[in-house]
């Protein structure tokens, strides 16, 4: 069972940044593609940006394209997401997860182990 620890959220004004860290308390962390996903009160959960085990394979939805960046350090079992230019859409509780896959997924069905999800705000 793999247990993932978000932290970073808070709240933040419109333009400014944020940078999420996902921490999994498995050793074999290096193993598993890890996503972000974000839900937005009334809505349902949808992906932000997805990392190969190794790092080499990045997927990001379309709206954070050239402000959110996804990265890894597998030897501190931990995923991160950047977030520049935040917009107060990007307000939402995001989420990380672990899937036992070789490629990211981006259909949150496919993810096997999520967090408890960390709190970000954008004020106007």
């Amino acid at each position: 069972q793999v247990q993932l620890v978000e932290s970073g959220g808070g709240l933040v004004q419109a333009g400014g940044s944020l940078k999420l860290s996902c921490t999994a308390s498995e050793r074999t962390f290096s193993i598993y593609a890890m996503g972000w996903f974000r839900q937005a009160p009334g809505r349902g959960q949808v992906f932000v940006a997805a990392i190969s085990w190794n790092g080499r394979t990045i997927s990001y939805e379309n709206s954070v394209k050239g402000r959110f960046t996804i990265s890894r350090d597998n030897a501190k079992n931990t995923v991160y997401l950047q977030m520049n230019s935040l917009k107060t859409e990007d307000t939402a509780v995001y989420y990380c997860a672990a899937a036992e896959t070789t490629q990211p997924p981006i259909s949150a069905g496919e993810y096997n182990y999520w967090g408890q999800g960390t709190q970000v705000t954008v004020s106007s």
